[in-house]
């Protein structure tokens, strides 16, 4: 990801980006188009939370996966029918060039036809089979570490690395999250984050309940 923007982002406003995001896929559904698929990839977000829990716990406007940057393609291959256009900064590049993808690390699977957001995919920076975290490169865990199953095989990244990324500015339903997610947590799973907190965002709110 670069530090310049490339011309030709376009801003959507708020309701519009609620109308087109109305359909937003489930995790089953993009599980079932990337079966098989060689590389890595995982639910991410909120939606991941809720696969950790095991039931769904609130609505969700998108759906987001992860997958290292340099394996995008063979992920876009398998939706053929959709295009993907790039996110950053509060811009969308339609149909995004190896320009824009390179200035930005998230896609969002579109349906030509109507307009419609699918899901997201963040497109993660990584040195081969070892993640390497956005937020401090410093981090870098191999992706077996980082990624649990369902009891049906949907990938998902570990809560632990989700309440990392939602802790920076956490929104109302972040901190939702995180409190019902807590009391889930094994002691390990708990100091971890809580390692990981003072890591990357010293000082952290949350590092007191995990103490708890």
């Amino acid at each position: 990801m670069t530090e310049s923007l490339p011309p030709g982002g376009v801003v959507l406003d708020a309701d519009e980006m609620e109308a087109r995001w109305a359909g937003a896929w489930r995790p089953e559904q993009v599980a079932e188009r990337l079966r098989g698929v060689s590389t890595t990839w995982c639910v991410a977000a909120g939606w991941a939370l809720d696969l950790f829990r095991g039931r769904q716990s609130r609505p969700h406007g998108d759906l987001e996966i992860a997958a290292p940057a340099a394996a995008f393609p063979e992920v876009r291959d398998r939706f053929p029918e959709y295009v993907f256009d790039a996110v950053g900064s509060g811009q969308v590049w339609p149909a995004a060039d190896a320009e824009a993808l390179a200035a930005t690390h998230q896609t969002w699977a579109r349906d030509p036809a109507s307009g419609q957001f699918l899901f997201d995919v963040f497109r993660e920076p990584h040195q081969g089979g070892v993640w390497v975290c956005r937020r401090d490169e410093s981090l870098r865990l191999p992706y077996h570490a980082i990624i649990e199953r369902t009891a049906d095989g949907i990938p998902y990244l570990v809560p632990e690395l989700v309440l990392l990324f939602k802790a920076k500015a956490a929104r109302p339903k972040d901190q939702a999250d995180f409190d019902g997610v807590l009391p889930l947590l094994s002691r390990t799973r708990r100091d971890v984050l809580s390692g990981w907190l003072e890591r990357v965002h010293p000082g952290h709110p949350w590092r007191a309940e995990l103490a708890g």
